[in-house]
């Protein structure tokens, strides 16, 4: 596993989707410490608040419609701003794919840990959501593959893991994927059967 880096926050810009309450205030002073842009919103996030780094929001009396994106696919790390414990609520927030929370009454402190876990776990979820869509192409190719070996068995190369290793041998001396090389070899490229 990689090792995390901390962010710069000094350049970042927050947004606290909350309606008007001293939590916004507390949170306003914290994230301002860390030189941290702040501007507070409510009801809704606009387009141009949707570029910000981070966004915190109430999560006793948020909805779906406040944000500009789907819920569970947030541009940004988010931090849920809980005060009721509520079940119906903390499913909203988990559906609204949080990566972290503090909890209400705000304090003078917790915002910096805050961030660093929703940081964290935000370029976590988007590193196992590139590797999913990589496997899943990867898998969307496979009957691709076998189209390959099969025709390299038919060209002469006696038996399936004798055609595969062919192929893969295709795939190292033209540097791409087994997958661009089995594609390559069913259009019939001629060019990357003869290197």
């Amino acid at each position: 596993m990689s090792r995390f880096e901390r962010p710069m926050f000094s350049s970042w810009r927050a947004v606290i989707l909350h309606r008007p309450h001293p939590a916004v205030d507390a949170l306003t002073r914290q994230l301002e410490s860390l030189h941290i842009e702040v501007k507070a919103v409510w009801p809704q996030i606009d387009e141009r608040d949707a570029l910000a780094d981070v966004v915190f929001f109430d999560a006793d009396m948020g909805h779906d419609q406040q944000f500009p994106w789907p819920s569970g696919f947030s541009p940004m790390p988010l931090v849920a701003l809980i005060g009721s414990e509520a079940p119906g609520r903390i499913e909203w927030v988990l559906a609204q794919g949080s990566n972290a929370h503090m909890l209400k009454p705000i304090g003078s402190t917790g915002a910096y840990s805050a961030l660093l876990i929703a940081s964290h776990a935000y370029q976590k979820a988007r590193s196992h959501a590139d590797d999913i869509r990589a496997l899943e192409d990867r898998l969307r190719q496979r009957p691709i593959v076998v189209s390959a070996v099969l025709q390299l068995m038919q060209q002469g190369y006696a038996g399936e893991a004798t055609a595969f290793k062919r192929l893969r041998s295709i795939a190292m001396d033209w540097g791409m994927t087994i997958e661009e090389a089995a594609d390559a070899i069913c259009k019939n490229d001629r060019r990357t059967l003869e290197r």
